[in-house]
C-alpha cells in the first residue's frame, strides 16, 4: 500500500509519518486490497484537520475530523476508515453469497 501524506501550513514531522504509518498497519490487516491512501493534514489557526483519501479495488472510501489536537485527528480518521473497511468487507461477503 501506498501512503502519500500532505501538510497545509504544517511541516510534517518524522513522528507524525510514524504514528500514521503504524495505524495504517491495523487497516490493512482488516482489509489487504487497498490500493492507495492519501492523507491530508491541515492547520487554520487553532483548528487541526486530518482527512483521509482511501482507493480500494471498486471503491473510495473519504474520511475527516477536526480536533484541537492533530494525533487525536488523526486517530479519529483512522478509526472512521476502520469502520467503513469492515462495512465494505461485509457487503463484499454478502453480495459474493448470493451467487
Amino acid at each position: 500500500m501506498k501512503i502519500n501524506i500532505t501538510g497545509r501550513h504544517v511541516n510534517i514531522t518524522n513522528a507524525m509519518q510514524l504514528h500514521i504509518e503504524n495505524k495504517f498497519k491495523k487497516l490493512e490487516s482488516h482489509f489487504e486490497n487497498i490500493i492507495d491512501t492519501h492523507f491530508i493534514l491541515t492547520v487554520e489557526k487553532e483548528r487541526m484537520k486530518a482527512e483521509a483519501l482511501l482507493v480500494i479495488k471498486n471503491d473510495n472510501l473519504f474520511a475527516e475530523n477536526e480536533s484541537d489536537n492533530m494525533y487525536a485527528a488523526i486517530d479519529d480518521v483512522i478509526d472512521k476508515l476502520d469502520r467503513q473497511l469492515k462495512k465494505q468487507k461485509e457487503k463484499n461477503k454478502d453480495y459474493r453469497r448470493k451467487d
